[in-house]
């Protein structure tokens, strides 16, 4: 179960850089190029997975 988590919280990290990515218009070719919406959502997700990286990281060591 952790390494799922771990895996999950990789995903939500690499999409929430590509959608930054996009939303800034580093990266082209899809309907979310120069978006500011995904310029913002990218590094919520991004944060979301870190947090839940450190929260499965930790898990039962209390």
């Amino acid at each position: 179960m952790r390494a799922l988590g771990l895996v999950g919280a990789g995903v939500m990290v690499a999409l929430g850089v590509l959608w930054t990515l996009q939303g800034l218009g580093y990266v082209g070719g899809s309907s979310m190029s120069g978006e500011r919406t995904w310029a913002t959502i990218g590094p919520l997700v991004a944060g979301l997975g870190v947090a839940l990286a450190i929260v499965v990281a930790q898990g039962r060591r209390r």
